[in-house]
């Protein structure tokens, strides 16, 4: 059968609150697992929560700006930290694949944050990390772009060939050809929220590429969010945001390969939506349109990925081996910087 579950999450986040959004996570993907998912999905940085107060935020030296963002970057794990262990069990545990939006903290003692998706497999180990290659807008605040498109990748997995985008990437056509030129069959696109504009994204990039989207977009109401900083984000959601209720609204659904939707986007509610995604209808639909394939000119157009893992610093340490212990009077230094 080449039929498969995928589910959506649509609950609040625990905002600023890695143990505690861990600990949801995991209830969440046990309960899809229940109801027959292969497939869990979360929306953009559910992990920790999307700061949407950095729009309200963006002055030169704002102590409030700088107070949150010691906040999220004190909650928001490596991909590699212990802290993220319980996800990487329960995927195991259930035999199920999770594409989680995370603050991707840099590593111990950073101040640099990455807008993340972290996939892991139904063995529990890291399939992959993508980091948001262009953050929005005063997003720039908050993110640091990758450093590299070392992330840019499909993974071969049991419920096919897998990959994921964040947002606005969903615009840029050149991270499009890139994935659909690897022959991704489901898509994770983590939102923030689903506007018009995200569905026209959604669906267009469904039919553009002849797959599933599996479209995940944040539910966040306003006792969701901490209290004391609660003014600061209804600030940055936007000058009509009400005092109470619903902030982010929501719109998960999934589109299918004819960039219709399989399941229409559900607002308002909180849930998981799941929905039946048949894999062999990607390729029948390449059958009048394979972008990446017999609709495509590589004899005109040529597109260069470089998904070489780039680091600021590069470091060569000195060999146990006193042979090979450099001397200082010809050898002033080993390390080198690389930009």
């Amino acid at each position: 059968m080449s039929s498969i579950q995928v589910a959506i999450v649509q609950e609040p986040p625990a905002i600023l609150d890695l143990a505690e959004g861990v600990s949801r996570a995991t209830e969440h993907v046990d309960a899809a697992a229940r109801e027959g998912a292969r497939l869990v999905a979360f929306p953009e940085t559910w992990l920790t929560g999307y700061p949407a107060w950095i729009f309200g935020l963006a002055g030169w030296n704002d102590p409030e700006a700088r107070r949150w963002h010691a906040a999220l970057v004190s909650q928001s794990p490596a991909v590699d930290s212990v802290d993220l262990d319980p996800l990487r069990q329960v995927a195991a545990r259930n035999q199920i694949t999770v594409v989680m939006g995370l603050n991707e903290r840099h590593g111990p003692g950073s101040g640099t944050l990455f807008n993340s998706l972290l996939t892991i497999g139904p063995q529990g180990q890291t399939l992959g990390v993508h980091r948001k290659l262009t953050p929005t807008h005063t997003e720039r605040i908050v993110w640091a772009q990758s450093a590299d498109a070392a992330g840019l990748r499909v993974h071969d997995t049991d419920i096919g060939r897998l990959g994921g985008l964040v947002c606005w990437e969903h615009w840029q056509p050149l991270i499009r050809q890139a994935m659909h030129d690897q022959g991704e069959q489901i898509h994770v696109a983590a939102w923030p929220d689903m506007t018009d504009a995200h569905q026209v994204a959604t669906q267009s990039y469904a039919f553009e590429g002849r797959c599933f989207v599996v479209a995940a977009a944040q539910f966040v109401r306003a006792e969701d969010v901490p209290e004391q900083f609660r003014d600061a984000y209804r600030t940055g959601v936007g000058p009509d945001t009400p005092t109470s209720g619903v902030w982010f609204p929501g719109g998960s659904a999934v589109a299918g390969p004819d960039g219709r939707w399989v399941t229409e986007p559900l607002f308002d509610v909180a849930g998981t939506v799941h929905a039946e995604i048949d894999i062999e209808q990607t390729i029948a639909y390449k059958q009048d349109f394979d972008v990446a394939g017999h609709y495509s000119r590589p004899d005109i157009f040529t597109l260069t990925v470089d998904r070489r893992p780039r680091a600021s610093v590069s470091w060569v340490d000195a060999s146990e081996d006193p042979a090979e212990v450099p001397n200082p009077s010809t050898s002033r230094a080993e390390a080198t910087r690389h930009d």
